[in-house]
Parts: structure tokens; sequence; C-alpha cells
């Protein structure tokens, strides 16, 4: 009985893992347009989760949330100190000011849902 707990504990990680990490592996990606980019947060990912932008031009992205799910609740972006709070079923602007020429990752506070924004 032990055995089989600890095998169903074993596929629910692997299981999480996949879902999180490893399912969505191809890569989206868009360039940031002057009228901003609209990016969907549902079923646990960022759609484009990889964005690229040029140096020194304000960022203007639109967020819009379609998972109810708590993690999806908060998008950060490390390395800019920009963090926005996102309601459900609307649409949140989130500006970044002539961020420099890196790249930078954005995620949930729970860093599951994952992104990338890419500025040269």
């Amino acid at each position: 009985m032990t055995l089989l707990i600890n095998l169903a504990g074993l596929l629910l990680m692997v299981g999480i893992v996949w879902w999180f990490w490893l399912s969505k592996s191809t890569t989206q990606s868009q360039n940031v347009s002057d009228q901003g980019t609209t990016i969907v947060v549902a079923d646990g990912v960022y759609s484009p989760a990889t964005l690229r932008a040029k140096a020194g031009e304000t960022l203007t992205l639109h967020f819009d949330r379609r998972d109810p799910s708590p993690c999806a609740e908060q998008v950060v972006f490390h390395g800019l100190d920009v963090s926005e709070f996102l309601e459900t079923g609307t649409i949140t602007t989130v500006t970044l000011n002539n961020p420099p020429a890196g790249e930078y990752r954005f995620t949930c506070q729970m860093q599951m849902y994952q992104g990338r924004l890419i500025v040269s």
C-alpha cells in the first residue's frame, strides 16, 4: 500500500513538472509593436512567451488574464522592479519605461508561469 502511495506521488510530481515546464516547449516569439502587445494568460502559460523589443523605447504590454488560478494574479518582471496585479477577465496594461538592453524573465509570483523579454 505504501508503495502505491509513493508511486502515485511520484507520478503527480512528474505530471506537474511536465505541465509547467516541459509541455509547452515550443517557444512563441513576438516583437513588441508601437501600439503595444497583448499577452494572454491562460492554461498555465503566457502566450506569446517570448517578447522582443528595441532598447530605449517605452514598451506597452497588455495582459489578458483568462486563467482564474491564484497563481496568475500577478506578473513580475525580474531585473526591472516592475510588478502588476492582473484582474480575471480584463486587460491590464503594464508600461516599461525604456528598459536597458538585456534579457528579463517575467513570471507569476510563484514563478510557475514563465516568459522572457529580450531587449536589444
